[in-house]
């Protein structure tokens, strides 16, 4: 018993030794290392947010300026309808290419080629190219077939598909441009295929670019036919309110340039050509080229009021896809570009600030990543350090600021703004590593996931029998790193209440909560892969 007695002992001795050496080490080197770290992370990512309220700030003031004065680009440019010539006829129209894009669509295809082929336009003045990308051979005979329908009925539409998806989308786009029937064309619209235009979608479109020489893209707006189909939807549609009414806004206004979004715009031939046309180097191809164009002294045009519908993506696993690749691409973009920014000679200094340090600095790189490192990591890590008081105006004035200026736009969801505020940091964490991703070119920086489009299978599947026992694997639905992170909130959060004095615990349990939701799957429709 003695031995044994003793054994233990010497044991807690052990234990005690090393517990009191550990906490020597961390009582020499809190002060020093820890908490000055944490107090420089902390202030950078103040002085990040600050910059990110100014930029808001400017482009707030701008569409209040747009609003009150109501300078729509009617009055700015110049339009007017185009008209049939006596002697020419329907020859004084310009020739017009649409092109639609897709891959495996098969819930959204005969949207877009019917709405496509319904555009009120001269007929022998348009050409209609659904470019298939599609790797079901089932899909692409739909897809075929769909095409000799409209062409049965007089549309000139070509059905066209090449050997591989080299590049993806800017890869078809850009083997699309070799057809020979395309050198007849001005100008180009480009649809999604979930992109469904209004027959006078070129009527209203065109008359810019006929008018105007020196304007090189029109933008329309995107508007959502599910916005209403579940919380995270509604959620979207309250960031893309902001996005068009702001910022694309205040870039036609203020500089004649935005991103082009892709898919409802139309370009003017020569632009895109003189840009050196589609590049697939980044996942976002859009951007790429209307930086090029812009670069080359092209004006770009955004009409808010002409609207295309489409379709949010409902499924998380859809919208994790998508924001990956759009916070990626733009990070990826401004590292291959930044420098030929910085020396093109063709624009002003002005336009090239505005270019490196608002377009892609503060709302590509600051605005995902301060969201994430200041109010999910940083602020949450001061709490365990009692020396670092993190300033009122960086936690409470300056977001809320930041929030209003940010739900400009979305007045009918103005009551889902908590709900919104969680979700967006919790996005803002893929957000975050996209971009680092994109910046570094590691991992998976020219990954491309076609988003998925449901279309009306939704509800097809949600009525059928075989979904009222839904049976799925764990890995379709539980996210762990959301997991992780909502541990860590918390854990903050309950150590605050139980031992802080900042009385963050509050943020940080809803926002705990909020990473546990989308981290168990409970956000957005569920369709399982069965």
């Amino acid at each position: 018993m003695d031995v044994i007695f003793s054994s233990s002992q010497a044991l807690l001795n052990a234990h005690s030794g090393i517990t009191s050496h550990v906490g020597f080490i961390w009582q020499q080197t809190r002060t020093p290392l820890v908490v000055q770290f944490l107090r420089i992370i902390l202030y950078v990512c103040l002085a990040l947010s600050f910059m990110l309220f100014v930029e808001r700030l400017y482009m707030g003031i701008v569409i209040a300026f747009v609003k009150l004065f109501r300078r729509k680009p009617e009055k700015k440019y110049k339009w007017e309808p185009l008209k049939g010539d006596l002697e020419l006829g329907n020859y004084s129209y310009p020739m017009v290419l649409v092109q639609i894009p897709m891959c495996n669509e098969k819930e959204v295809y005969q949207l877009s080629i019917g709405a496509a082929c319904n555009l009120s336009w001269p007929a022998n003045r348009i050409f209609i190219q659904v470019l298939d990308d599609s790797t079901d051979p089932a899909i692409k005979v739909l897809v075929e077939q769909e095409c000799r329908r409209w062409a049965s009925k007089g549309v000139n539409i070509k059905y066209e598909i090449r050997d591989n998806r080299k590049g993806y989308k800017a890869g078809a786009l850009r083997e699309g441009m070799k057809h020979s029937y395309v050198k007849l064309c001005s100008h180009v619209a480009i649809f999604d295929a979930d992109f469904q235009p209004e027959p006078d979608f070129l009527e209203r479109s065109i008359p810019f670019l006929v008018h105007n020489p020196e304007i090189g893209l029109v933008q329309a707006r995107w508007e959502f036919v599910n916005a209403d189909e579940c919380l995270m939807t509604k959620m979207q549609e309250m960031s893309f309110g902001y996005h068009f009414t702001v910022e694309q806004e205040v870039g036609s206004t203020a500089h004649s340039f935005f991103g082009f979004n892709g898919t409802a715009g139309v370009w003017r031939m020569s632009a895109l050509n003189e840009a050196g046309g589609w590049k697939d180097r980044t996942t976002v191809e859009d951007m790429d080229l209307a930086v090029r164009a812009g670069l080359n002294g092209w004006k770009f045009v955004y009409v808010d009021d002409l609207k295309v519908k489409s379709e949010l993506p409902s499924t998380f696993r859809a919208y994790r896809n998508q924001q990956h690749r759009w916070s990626c691409g733009p990070a990826n973009l401004f590292r291959k570009m930044a420098m030929e920014i910085a020396t093109n000679k063709k624009v002003s200094v002005w336009k090239k600030f505005y270019l490196i340090y608002s377009f892609f600095f503060v709302r590509k790189i600051i605005a995902h990543a301060v969201t994430f490192i200041l109010y999910c990591v940083v602020i949450p890590a001061t709490i365990f350090i009692p020396e670092i008081q993190v300033p009122t105006w960086g936690t409470i004035y300056i977001p809320t600021a930041i929030t209003l200026l940010n739900i400009f736009g979305s007045a009918r969801s103005m009551q889902l703004v908590v709900y919104w505020i969680l979700f967006e940091n919790v996005m803002s964490l893929h957000r975050t590593k996209a971009t680092f991703i994109g910046l570094f070119e590691s991992g998976r920086v020219n990954e491309w996931i076609v988003t998925e489009k449901l279309g009306d299978a939704l509800k097809t599947k949600k009525g059928s029998k075989a979904l009222k026992k839904l049976q799925f694997r764990v890995g379709e639905r539980v996210h762990v790193l959301e997991l992780f992170v909502g541990l860590y909130l918390l854990f903050c959060g309950w150590y605050d209440y139980s031992f802080g004095r900042n009385r963050f615990y509050i943020y940080l349990l809803l926002q705990a909560m909020a990473f546990f939701v989308v981290g168990f799957g409970y956000v957005g429709v569920f369709v399982p892969n069965s």
